[in-house]
């Protein structure tokens, strides 16, 4: 079976306009688990601080227990040779049976093609007058390097190859470690590439700003990034901090507090910026008023507050970068109540079981997100420093930029071969089956505000 990474892809034919919203049952107790956990201490924490723990510790972390968790495929598939849609859902799920891997991720599936389009991208736009750097935050098994590398390689002037660098960061050793192997399957690569297994997020580990521009590469890993929990008892009434508490040894729920969290502040006000700068009448307040009270309705949101932090070093170390991203816009078969709810799963004896509870999470799972490209346009802007929320009276003058979002269909399109990636009758599953991934791109201009 399919991990559910991929499925999340293929079961989904057509685009969706906006995330699904769940909400919680009027009266419902909090959220509780049952398992032994070494994540939630005496005290309570944030849900991020949950999550970060459930995904990234380094003992009992989902990425850190489960070094084969990404897969890398001995060699391409030969897409050419698949009679159709069957022929490339039986290869997929041969792959899976033969190996004992958690998912492959779009890159190793459709490489070397994948990065080559991405490699493209970044060609056609790149300031060729100084030397060319690229980080990849969240390195994967290494592929998408390789491949980069290889098209740079072959397609750029020597001068460009000769002097570029490559620069993983990544916070797994374990796969730090499948990247080095990967990216010296060719040797002038290797005085090119290096890994600084770190945590992208901690602004001591990148060191001095770095002032020359350079790309920033992200796949799939927007939809790890550990996320915060908000919530409203109604539809007026003002948003709650969720933390999560241990009763005793075995049982963990939710725990509703104050806005305080800075983090989560910031991000709730880039969130309602619009909602903010568009004055509501007095007429259309009260009439919403009167509908909380008569028909009161629990809101659960969920705010990428990781991002935001990921996003504020990134601005603040590599004020030049140009950014490319690609990560799942809409998740199917969420059962996890709340907006931009994640898929919590996990695989065992080969099969993927999709968890109803967050909280159920224990080291075994993958807890992923759907990306609001909506949001994180305004969260890329607000931390150049160009987009202000309402209040913000600091003097500090942001870098204007040009972003946009397209549909993975369409970058490849544009950047890719998409012939390479077409079966015996025309079927083309990077172009027709993940119609849930975009993919963003942003780039600084020379213009201030």
């Amino acid at each position: 079976m399919m991990s559910a990474r991929l499925q999340a892809a293929q079961k989904f034919p057509i685009v969706f306009l906006s995330s699904k919203v769940i909400p919680t049952q009027v009266g419902a107790s909090p959220l509780q688990a049952f398992y032994s956990t070494h994540i939630v201490g005496d005290k309570p924490i944030l849900v991020r601080d949950f999550i970060h723990s459930s995904l990234y510790h380094p003992i009992h972390g989902y990425f850190s227990s489960r070094s084969c968790s990404v897969g890398v495929l001995e060699k391409s598939i030969k897409f050419n040779q698949l009679e159709g849609r069957t022929g490339y859902m039986r290869c997929l799920d041969d792959i899976y049976k033969q190996s004992d891997i958690s998912w492959f991720t779009p890159v190793e599936i459709f490489k070397p093609w994948y990065a080559h389009a991405i490699a493209e991208a970044i060609m056609r736009t790149a300031n060729f007058s100084v030397p060319l750097k690229i980080y990849e935050i969240g390195g994967g098994s290494g592929t998408c390097a390789k491949g980069i590398l290889d098209y740079i390689m072959l397609n750029a002037p020597a001068k460009v190859y000769n002097s570029m660098t490559y620069t993983s960061v990544e916070i797994s050793p374990s796969l730090g470690e499948v990247q080095r192997e990967t990216v010296g399957q060719v040797r002038s690569h290797i005085s090119k590439f290096r890994v600084e297994c770190r945590d992208a997020a901690d602004r001591t580990g990148w060191g001095d700003v770095e002032q020359q521009p350079c790309w920033v590469i992200m796949l799939e890993v927007l939809d790890n990034l550990p996320h915060d929990l908000i919530y409203s008892e109604n539809q007026v009434s003002s948003w709650k901090e969720v933390w999560v508490e241990r009763h005793d040894r075995d049982t963990l729920s939710e725990l509703y507090k104050p806005l305080k969290d800075s983090l989560i502040t910031r991000c709730v006000g880039i969130m309602e910026l619009d909602k903010n700068l568009s004055t509501q009448s007095s007429a259309r307040s009260m009439v919403k008023n009167i509908w909380s009270k008569l028909y009161p309705k629990p809101r659960r949101c969920w705010l990428p507050t990781g991002c935001l932090k990921l996003f504020e070093v990134l601005h603040e170390v590599l004020p030049k970068m140009s950014l490319v991203a690609s990560d799942f816009s809409y998740l199917p078969d969420v059962t996890i109540p709340g907006e931009r709810a994640p898929l919590v799963s996990t695989k065992r004896d080969g099969r993927s079981t999709d968890y109803g509870n967050y909280l159920e999470a224990q080291g075994d799972a993958d807890i992923f997100f759907p990306t609001d490209f909506w949001l994180l346009e305004r969260i890329d802007h607000y931390c150049s420093g160009w987009l202000k929320p309402q209040g913000d009276n600091t003097s500090k003058t942001g870098k204007k930029r040009r972003s946009i979002t397209l549909e993975t269909s369409y970058f490849m399109e544009e950047f890719g071969l998409p012939s390479k990636t077409r079966t015996k009758d025309g079927y083309n599953p990077l172009l027709d089956d993940f119609k849930n991934t975009k993919f963003f791109l942003s780039v600084p201009t020379h213009n201030t505000k």
